[in-house]
């Protein structure tokens, strides 16, 4: 898993450094109508890396787990991201998904192979979910 480490510690210092020049107010506009601003995407994404911590921490340490789901779009409007600065999300960003890469890198391999479900889907492995994790990642930051 080291290479998945590595992916997403580029990615993050990549968008890190692209994004960090951005003002408050160039971040709180939504893109779209009816969509999320940069600072809710970001807010999104700190919400991801905040479930898939969880996730990953749990299905290390247990064979099979039974998990909920996440209701993004309830998590960003709850949070209000759109009243943080937008340099602190930023940093909070960074520094969770640099934690991430830590723990994808030093998980035992052995638990790759744990499962879980997640709100009653099917099971899936660790391993999808950490793979799953940076491909949901590369995603959104196209969007950003």
């Amino acid at each position: 898993m080291h290479g998945l480490a590595d992916t997403l510690v580029a990615i993050v210092a990549h968008v890190q450094a692209q994004l960090q020049g951005l003002r408050d107010d160039e971040t709180q506009t939504p893109l779209k109508p009816g969509g999320w601003s940069r600072k809710e995407i970001l807010g999104h994404l700190i919400d991801s890396a905040s479930n898939n911590h969880q996730r990953f921490v749990r299905l290390t340490l247990h064979e099979t787990v039974d998990l909920p789901g996440y209701e993004q779009a309830k998590w960003v409007k709850i949070q209000s991201y759109n009243d943080r600065p937008w340099c602190e999300l930023l940093w909070f960003w960074t520094t969770y998904n640099e934690h991430l890469a830590h723990l994808i890198e030093t998980v035992p391999q052995a638990a790759l192979r744990h499962t879980c479900r997640i709100g009653g889907s099917e099971p899936v492995t660790l391993e999808f979910l950490m793979r799953d994790y940076v491909r949901h990642l590369q995603h959104h930051i196209r969007t950003l």
